[in-house]
């Protein structure tokens, strides 16, 4: 191994234009292959925020007793569906509404506590299960009727709000999958244009040692070793490059998306991520290296017989 390893830097030393053009283009690979990474992780977090968002409100009907309420709540505590429940009574109701037009005072004035009805307000867990919930609760006996905050149109658009975000998430994770495959095929066939043009300036001394009997794992390691020092090297550099600029846009990223953890908020946590963005693709770097090594020299030396 100490062999192959000199050998393969030997042979980086010897042609370092193929070498930094094999390095930058997978740097480059691997630096669009690390925002790609953060962007499916951003967008899948953003997802997850606006799916627990939307809000559910019951609306009591005027004559709900408090025995009523009360029981109807607890059945809300008990539903591992649901989260943040609150309950909403006249008074409070009227509180928030002047508060909301605290701007026209007079609006304020026009409404009484029995105006407005008390309210329980939740969020769901999961957006799958606001359909579900909404039926499970819409026939009880005090409940009035059911808004939805995430649905403009009202409970009847509640389906379509639901499919609209559902494709939004598909449309990204589909998408960074396919973008994601297209890159490690670039980095498939550029390893194997590299090692196959070096391949083809040390064919004499290939066929020289083939002559000799060398057995064919020691004519393939050096150059092994050449495609892995490239995979690992490349994914390196690109990775760096772009957690530089990730780093440089993080605190601008947060000020706009606000509330929306769209990245880590703990800092441990963000480098851990990193991290395993690294090693992931340094595994990715070293198997495509091996595998495009592999195919490169096979053909080689297939057509030498």
């Amino acid at each position: 191994m100490k062999r192959d390893l000199k050998t393969s830097f030997s042979s980086i030393r010897r042609a370092p234009f193929q070498a930094l053009g094999a390095i930058l283009s997978l740097a480059l690979t691997f630096f669009v292959t690390t925002f790609v990474c953060i962007l499916v992780y951003s967008s899948s977090k953003a997802l997850e925020f606006f799916e627990t968002r939307p809000q559910i409100i019951v609306f009591l009907k005027p004559d709900a007793k408090s025995d009523a309420i009360a029981t109807l709540q607890q059945k809300l505590k008990q539903d591992s569906r649901i989260k943040d429940l609150n309950f909403i009574s006249k008074e409070k109701a009227l509180e928030i509404y002047k508060g909301s037009t605290k701007d026209n005072p007079l609006l304020g004035e026009l409404v009484s506590p029995q105006t407005l009805p008390s309210s329980l307000e939740f969020s769901v867990k999961s957006l799958d299960d606001a359909t579900n919930v909404i039926d499970s609760i819409k026939n009880e006996d005090i409940v009035d009727s059911i808004g939805f905050t995430g649905s403009l149109g009202g409970q009847s658009t509640l389906s379509d709000v639901i499919n609209r975000l559902r494709r939004i998430g598909f449309y990204i994770r589909v998408g960074g999958i396919i973008f994601v495959s297209v890159l490690l095929m670039t980095s498939l066939m550029v390893l194997m244009v590299v090692i196959g043009m070096r391949i083809t300036t040390k064919r004499n001394e290939i066929e020289t040692l083939a002559l000799l009997g060398a057995k064919p794992g020691f004519i393939r390691s050096p150059l092994m070793f050449e495609a892995i020092n490239y995979g690992i090297f490349g994914s390196i550099l690109g990775w760096l490059l772009s957690v530089l600029i990730i780093l440089y846009l993080t605190p601008t990223l947060i000020n706009f998306f606000g509330n929306i953890p769209i990245l880590p908020q703990k800092s441990i946590e963000f480098f851990e991520l990193l991290a395993l963005i690294l090693l992931g693709e340094i595994s990715v770097g070293v198997i495509i290296a091996m595998f495009a090594s592999s195919i490169a020299i096979s053909r080689a030396l297939s057509v030498k017989k």
